[in-house]
C-alpha cells in the first residue's frame, strides 16, 4: 500500500521534510503499525515518535487514534498538538 505522509511544525523541522510518499509492507495496517515502522528508522524518528512524545495523527484530514486503519492512497498527517487563543 502506498500512502502520502505530511509532517508539520517541530516534526517537519526535525525530520527535515514536510512530506513523503511511502510504500508500506503488507504488515502495516493501522496508525500504530505506521508509527512503529517510522520509529524503526532510528535516530530523530525514534526520538520524536517515542511513546513519551506528544503528537497527533490525522488520516484523510480526520483525527485518528492508533487503531485507525490505513488504506491505499491515504493522506496521513503527523503533527504536534496546537493551541489557539
Amino acid at each position: 500500500m502506498q500512502i502520502n505522509l505530511l509532517y508539520f511544525a517541530r516534526l517537519r523541522e526535525a525530520f527535515q521534510t514536510g512530506q513523503e510518499t511511502l510504500t508500506l509492507p503488507d504488515s502495516i495496517q493501522n496508525v500504530a503499525d505506521l508509527v512503529a515502522h517510522l520509529s524503526a528508522r532510528g535516530g530523530i524518528w525514534a526520538n520524536e515518535l517515542a511513546a513519551n512524545q506528544v503528537f497527533r495523527v490525522a488520516v484523510d484530514q480526520d483525527l485518528a487514534d492508533f487503531s485507525t486503519p490505513l488504506h491505499e492512497g491515504a493522506e496521513v498527517a503527523i503533527f504536534p498538538p496546537v493551541t489557539g487563543g
